[in-house]
């Protein structure tokens, strides 16, 4: 027989779940702010989190990691508590958005590889390259300025003048291969 009181009745101080969710999520949503920016893609760092701990917290509410039902729902709640309270934060605060949203690298300025913000950012130049050839890009002459924007993908804003219309060969450019 279900013993339903124990199912939904606490086993760990809903303090310490608390305290447990906050702590780990500003663990990962620091590393992946500061260290793994390049990989994250299209999605938001924060909803990456969200994603992976939120999963992680109610599987081990659904499997038995918990002793309740009730210990996971808090754990979530948590998780999703800070989320929200970073987007509306970001949203209101300019601060805060510059803290939470890492600001544009600048890799490619004027035809020229930023080799210091390449570095910085791990990204290799044939990385660098490939990305470009996929936006339609085939030398760097043709680029006024490319930026690393926050959720880790590359955009360009191709020079307007003729010159880098023409092939990499008749240009003079820098052929990306």
């Amino acid at each position: 027989m279900m013993d339903w009181a124990r199912l939904f009745s606490f086993s760990v101080s809903p303090a310490e779940i608390v305290v447990r969710g906050t702590v780990i999520y500003w663990f990962i949503f620091l590393l992946f702010r500061f260290l793994l920016r390049r990989d994250i893609g299209a999605i938001a760092v924060a909803d990456i989190l969200l994603l992976v701990l939120i999963a992680d917290a109610a599987s081990n509410g659904m499997s038995g990691g918990y002793d309740s039902i009730t210990d996971g729902c808090i754990l979530v709640a948590t998780i999703a508590g800070w989320n929200y309270v970073l987007d509306w934060m970001s949203f209101h605060f300019p601060t805060v958005r510059r803290w939470v949203q890492p600001p544009p690298q600048v890799l490619v300025r004027d035809g020229k590889m930023q080799r210091k913000a390449m570095r910085r950012e791990l990204i290799t130049m044939d990385e660098l390259k490939s990305k470009l050839r996929e936006q339609g890009i085939e030398n760097l002459d043709e680029i006024k300025i490319a930026h690393l924007e926050e959720d880790g993908e590359i955009s360009v804003l191709r020079r307007d003048n003729q010159e880098s219309r023409q092939s990499p060969a008749a240009a003079g450019g820098k052929t990306i291969a």
